[in-house]
Parts: structure tokens; C-alpha cells; sequence
């Protein structure tokens, strides 16, 4: 019974979040990033990985998990909000829905640093005023993903693998 993880990661943070499950998974667990990834097909579960970009995984992620059909899969994801906040709730949603076809095992998300650069379209933006709030916000993501929030996901991978291999 193994676990394939494969992940998008922009700035560094989903891929870091990816590695930690390495500590929570048996040796025959498989870590690909999105590019190199492995077809699923031989595995017990699939654990899907992204940064959300427009309120939803990114581009390369949503295409892979266009793939995933009939698969016992995991989601799990970086965001610059706060994790609990009503926008991770929609990016939850939003997975699920692109997830469709699958046996959801659960999905888990962290704050991560927002690169620089969506950070500077992010001020000339309308959409998103630089309000005190958000700049609170920015700054309490460069902090993340921390041995917190690295623990929490070592316990999400072990949720996944745990509920597959007892579906198996």
C-alpha cells in the first residue's frame, strides 16, 4: 500500500508542506512534483497538492487533478490568508468540486508566504485593497508554513494514508 504526493508549488511553501509527509508515511510512499509526477494508477491514494491562485489551486494542479478519476484522493494546499478564514472555506469548496469522481479523503490547508510579485499586482489591484487588515495578513504569512503548521499536515498526510489503506 503506498501513497503518491505530488505537488505545484510557486514559492517554496506547498513543496515544503509535500516534504513533511515523508515523516508521517511509510519508505514506499512516492513524493513527484506536478511536473514529474507519476501516473496514479498502483497506488492506494493519491495526496494532490497547490497553491491557490484566484481563489482556487493553480493552473498546473487543477490539470492534474483533471486526471484523477475513481482515486482515493487527499487534497492539500498554501494560502496567504488565514486558514480558517471564510476565503480557505471557498478554496475548500472549489477543490472538492474539481475533485469530483473521486473518494475524497480529506483536505487540508496552511498559510504560506505570497510571492513578491502577486504581492505588487495584488496593490495596483481594485480587487484587493491594501487595507491594514491585509497587510496584517501578508505579514504573518511570510512566517508560514511553520513546525506548527508542518506538524498538522504530517497528521493530515497519516489521516489519508491511515483512511486508504482501511479502505483498501
Amino acid at each position: 500500500m503506498s501513497l503518491l504526493v505530488v505537488y505545484s508549488s510557486r514559492t517554496g511553501n506547498t513543496r515544503k508542506v509535500a516534504e513533511s509527509a515523508l515523516r508521517a508515511l511509510p519508505e514506499n510512499a512516492v513524493l513527484a512534483s506536478v511536473e514529474d509526477a507519476p501516473s496514479p494508477e498502483g497506488f492506494t491514494a493519491v495526496a494532490v497538492g497547490f497553491w491557490v491562485d484566484r481563489g482556487g489551486p493553480d493552473a498546473k494542479a487543477l490539470k492534474y487533478m483533471e486526471g484523477l478519476r475513481n482515486l482515493k484522493v487527499g487534497a492539500f494546499g498554501t494560502l496567504g490568508a488565514n486558514p480558517d478564514s471564510p476565503h480557505a472555506a471557498e478554496v475548500l469548496r472549489r477543490t472538492a468540486e474539481h475533485l469530483q469522481g473521486n473518494h475524497l479523503l480529506g483536505m487540508f490547508l496552511c498559510q504560506g508566504r505570497v510571492d513578491p510579485a502577486v504581492v505588487e499586482t495584488m496593490k495596483r489591484s481594485a480587487h484587493h485593497p491594501m487595507t491594514q487588515e491585509r497587510q496584517d495578513n501578508l505579514r504573518e504569512a511570510e512566517r508560514h508554513p511553520d513546525d506548527i503548521d508542518l506538524e498538522n499536515a504530517c497528521a493530515f498526510f497519516k489521516a489519508v494514508y491511515d483512511s486508504a489503506t482501511a479502505q483498501a
